[in-house]
């Protein structure tokens, strides 16, 4: 099975993934603004359900691919280092974008729309497929065997991780709405800054190999 040096290792990229705001938590923060908290754990809770059903899918289609050729893995990882480097510089530059999000006027939805829209937004969201495709692989230690075993049990960690941030995410942007608005410069600072993380996340990928 995983060891706890590769677990800890995926926890903590994982880490570094989720709390740059991507589509997911904009999604989330928007439906706190405009509909409170209830709506946005609810859209947490659909976009978790989503993205663990990337995890299975990338488990079930890549990790017995993966398991055997060096070069799919290879393929993958710089693949998915150049689209995050590419959704680090877009995010830099849009950075303002997050405003949007703040001060959006949704309509009032039931809680079972809200849940499927939030897991349709969690199982298309770029970001997490880009994630899960490249850079889970790596800390799988084939030499262990259960290939898709140890990717379903490192993505049940990554959702565990987004559920928790998310969540914070939705709930700070419910109580702290006056104090964001009020300056479009935190606003941007914050989009800024999970650019460059991003940025740096996809450098890190690529240059980062792996025995086994």
């Amino acid at each position: 099975m995983v060891s706890t040096d590769r677990l800890f290792a995926f926890a903590a990229v994982s880490f570094l993934l989720i709390v740059v705001p991507g589509p997911s938590v904009l999604f989330v923060i928007g439906r706190a603004l405009a509909q409170g908290r209830r709506a946005a754990l609810t859209t947490v809770v659909g976009n978790t359900l989503g993205a663990y059903l990337l995890v299975v899918a990338v488990a079930l289609g890549v990790g017995s691919v993966v398991e055997r050729s060096v070069l799919v893995f290879t393929v993958l990882k710089l693949a998915g280092a150049a689209y995050l480097v590419y959704l680090g510089v877009r995010a830099w530059r849009q950075r303002g974008a997050l405003r949007a999000a703040f001060t959006g006027d949704q309509p009032t939805r039931g809680g079972r729309r809200t849940l499927w829209e939030g897991f349709a937004v969690g199982v298309a969201n770029p970001k997490t497929i880009v994630f899960f495709a490249a850079v889970l692989p790596q800390f799988v230690d084939r030499a262990q065997g259960h290939v898709v075993v140890q990717m379903l049990l490192l993505g049940l960690v990554f959702n565990v991780l987004a559920l928790a941030c998310d969540s914070l995410w939705g709930l700070a942007a419910s109580t702290g709405r006056d104090w964001f608005a009020r300056s479009p410069r935190r606003l941007s600072l914050v989009g800024g800054a999970g650019g460059l993380t991003m940025i740096g996340l996809g450098v890190s990928v690529a240059a980062t190999g792996r025995e086994g």
